[in-house]
């Protein structure tokens, strides 16, 4: 087989509904719109979330809580993902964009403590949960914020 002789398998590709094209098609006439109205006219429908003029659903349920515009998001990782360095590496958030460890630095990396360190490290990140501090310094390592 050849790539100009490949076609689709017979039936996996429908033609598409050709409205408004004569009473012989079927789909002549109101074009599969029915009858005037709102639904029929050009450009005609309601508009998202509505109910014929009955108070919405989403204006009928009480509002909670509120979303901080100044609310800064950090990319985490654990302190237990940190011993693929060697002993005495610099980890700063350009070597973990860079190793993919993670996705992008937002504003910021955050270490958290979860899990075990075997590795003596300095690390810099702009912050640290207290006890990934104190996991890192128990292995004479440093923590840096910045």
């Amino acid at each position: 087989m050849k790539l100009h002789e490949l076609k689709p398998a017979a039936g996996s590709r429908k033609a598409p509904k050709r409205v408004g094209r004569g009473t012989g098609s079927g789909l002549g006439r109101n074009a599969g719109k029915g009858e005037k109205g709102q639904k029929a006219r050009s450009g005609g429908g309601v508009r998202l979330g509505f109910e014929g003029g009955q108070m919405p659903l989403f204006r009928r349920l009480p509002k909670r809580g509120f979303t901080n515009i100044f609310a800064k998001e950090f990319s985490t990782i654990n302190v237990d993902r940190l011993n693929i360095f060697e002993d005495g590496t610099e980890v700063t958030p350009e070597l973990l964009l860079s190793k993919g460890m993670v996705r992008k630095a937002k504003n910021g990396v955050k270490i958290l403590g979860n899990g075990d360190l075997q590795k003596k490290l300095t690390v810099k990140a702009a912050k640290f949960s207290q006890v990934a501090i104190e996991k890192i310094e128990a292995l004479g390592g440093k923590v840096e914020v910045i």
